[in-house]
């Protein structure tokens, strides 16, 4: 038995197939959001109360059974989740679908959807997640996780039972080739794509959607949402999309043309995970044959990219471990998307360069996106939000952007913004624009004068306004700190940070096998803001070299927190000049490399070559008596890695530093403070 409600209590009424579109279900408005507010003032209590309060249905109606046919015949499996009455019947009204289409298992979210609604369990997790707080503590770094419950980052990727009683419906698909659904797993591929496309057209045309069609997402699922929204298909209306990518192979594949140890860690857990059979479709599978299909699927492809992945590490010889046109095709065309998109990052995550690079490439006005970045890595995403001083929970921004251009609720999120981000040494701010308004390009040079702030480094060297006058080397040798270090944490998507402020906020450990230029401490409050590239003169006795570097606050007392970080091989050094960007006196700002086989250059024996590391753009404040530090290393491990014919091509190498007044080392980046 079900039940039909009216469509005066909150729904669209159902329309004849060939005329249905998407209307607005109500159109409240509540009072404007005046700029600079990143809690979101009274306009996001409202948005709290909305998704706190009680909602227009008692319960939701979960069909895990439900299969999608796409056009070359391939069979996916999903889950529909829709409101019920308090007998636990389906209404039958037709309202928006929120779509999440991920690589993770319906099973695991199933699990995970169980657990936090479990009656004792989940209220216990809950209220836990929300109140226990160690900063300050040796578990900090644990309860920053643990805070992450609270921040409503698993509603975004999971099962949303609030969104869906609140008049919505929502359907989670596993990725073709993952969970329960049949086919190759092609990792964002083109068929890939095409199934987004096509599962937005079957779910507007299904009767309990209205016709409008959403998509939301974490990671994986955040980027195959920007793919489709790029494919511009009719239905979709909006976009909520959690630490999404728009450039893999810069910010996490191969950045600097070396491999992350993250990839072949995450590639192994979609793998392991495609393998486990969903119990709720395990039966009737088995009687339609299914199963047997899914098992064919299955062993055709065991560990998908794995062995290429293996292959190209160890010879150089798979384009994958270059910027190649198998990641072209990947990578969303962020500026062909029209419809309203909502993007949330970090500036430690895997994808840090896209936390910005996507709104700075979606091509409409400011309020239809919105960017809200914090100080965080991947897993950590929302930890802190709802917070006193900071942006609203995930799933609270999820409902009130929905609920603005799915349902045409003029409820003032579009006024939210557009820029919000947690400054790095200070506070959550909202502004206009990324990088912030009031910051010009800035260059300080290195120099090897010391700084006398950093003896416990291999050199310690100054950051000045003026070149060096005399020409100097220094040498710096491969170890292994940086497993002790935030890029670290930064390549377990956050994990590490468990271990302790050595793996998040105090680089002195790393620092110990770097060469360090730091500043005089500064004397006002200085921003930094935006994109940041490194000019380095290097030499290596081998035939290649690897450059880590970061860029970091160092507090009175001595505290060294990296700000950003950046890498390169020198074999990697070939500039595109046309997607470089440089600033409007012609600095160099953001360096593009190409990656690619075609263009590795030489790399000569004790001859001096320059270098241009870009660093991923990030938002600061300098206290008074803080200082601006460079680090550079000749390793960080395993955030960079090296293949295996470039390792030997700089086996017994010895990589140097050259500082020459002809050819000078320097920081270009954009600022609001003298230095």
């Amino acid at each position: 038995m079900t039940y039909q409600l009216d469509a005066t209590a909150g729904g669209a009424a159902r329309q004849p197939r060939r005329e249905r579109v998407a209307r607005p279900i109500s159109a409240p408005k509540f009072g404007a959001l005046p700029l600079g507010d990143p809690t979101g003032g009274a306009d996001a209590i409202r948005w709290r109360e909305q998704v706190d309060g009680k909602q227009l249905y008692p319960r939701v109606s979960i069909d895990r059974d439900v299969t999608l046919t796409m056009s070359d015949g391939v069979r996916l499996r999903a889950t529909v989740i829709r409101p019920a009455n308090r007998f636990g019947q389906t209404v039958l009204t037709p309202y928006p679908t929120v779509v999440n289409i991920n690589p993770y298992n319906r099973a695991a979210i199933d699990f995970l959807d169980q657990t936090l609604h479990a009656p004792v369990l989940g209220k216990a997790l809950a209220s836990a997640s929300r109140s226990i707080d160690g900063t300050g503590t040796a578990l900090e770094g644990l309860t920053t996780l643990t805070q992450t419950l609270a921040g409503g980052v698993f509603d975004v990727f999971g099962i949303n039972r609030n969104l869906v009683r609140s008049g919505y419906t929502q359907v989670i698909v596993d990725v073709r080739g993952t969970g329960a659904s049949q086919g190759k797993w092609q990792i964002l591929g083109g068929r890939e794509q095409q199934d987004s496309v096509e599962i937005i057209e079957w779910v507007a045309e299904q009767e309990w959607c209205n016709g409008a069609v959403g998509l939301a997402g974490w990671s994986y699922s955040a980027i195959n949402s920007l793919q489709a929204a790029d494919k511009r298909p009719p239905a979709l209306k909006a976009v909520f999309a959690v630490e999404g990518c728009d450039d893999i192979v810069r910010d996490i594949y191969i950045t600097g043309g070396m491999p992350s140890a993250f990839i072949p860690a995450w590639l192994s857990v979609v793998n392991l995970l495609k393998w486990v059979p969903n119990p709720a479709n395990v039966v009737r599978d088995v009687a339609s044959g299914d199963a047997l299909r899914w098992m064919v699927d299955r062993v055709k492809s065991p560990a998908t990219e794995i062995p290429s992945l293996l292959w190209g590490f160890l010879t150089a010889r798979d384009d994958r471990i270059f910027d190649d046109p198998y990641f072209d095709e990947r990578d969303p065309l962020v500026d062909q998307i029209e419809v309203p998109t909502f993007t949330v990052g970090a500036w430690h995550d895997l994808f840090g360069r896209s936390a910005t690079g996507v709104y700075e490439r979606l091509q409409m006005e400011p309020g239809r996106k919105q960017m809200v970045v914090g100080d965080g890595y991947h897993f950590d995403v929302g930890s802190g939000y709802g917070g006193k001083f900071a942006p609203p929970r995930l799933d609270v921004l999820e409902r009130a952007w929905f609920d603005r251009w799915l349902k045409g609720h003029r409820n003032g999120v579009e006024y939210y913004g557009p820029v919000t981000m947690l400054q790095q040494g200070g506070a959550w701010t909202s502004g206009p624009s990324f990088p912030r308004p009031g910051v010009h390009p800035q260059r300080l040079y290195l120099n090897d004068v010391s700084s006398g702030s950093a003896e416990h480094c291999v050199h310690d060297g100054s950051l000045t306004t003026e070149p060096v006058d005399r020409l100097s080397s220094l040498d710096v040798r491969a170890d292994i700190r940086g497993a002790m270090s935030r890029d670290m944490t930064q390549v377990t998507a956050g994990g590490a940070m468990v271990l302790g402020r050595a793996f998040t906020s105090d680089a002195r450990f790393q620092e110990r096998g770097g060469l360090s230029f730091t500043t005089e401490p500064v004397t006002e409050s200085t921003t930094i803001s935006g994109a940041m590239n490194l000019r380095l003169n290097v030499a290596t006795t081998a035939h290649e070299a690897i450059w880590a570097v970061t860029v970091n606050d160092v507090a009175p007392d001595g505290t060294s927190t990296v700000l950003t970080n950046g890498a390169l091989s020198s074999s990697n050094r070939a500039l595109d000049p046309s997607s470089s960007k440089y600033a409007s006196d012609g600095s160099l700002l953001s360096a593009h490399h190409y990656l690619s086989r075609k263009r590795k250059l030489p790399v000569p024996a004790d001859e001096p070559v320059r270098i241009d590391v870009d660093l991923v753009p990030t938002d600061a404040v300098l206290e008074p008596g803080h200082r601006l530090r460079v680090d550079v290393y000749a390793a960080s491990f395993p955030r960079y890695l090296t293949v295996v014919p470039d390792l030997i091509k700089a086996r017994g190498r010895r990589q140097r530093l050259v500082l020459d007044p002809h050819h000078p080392s320097y920081l270009t980046f954009c600022s609001g403070g003298a230095w």
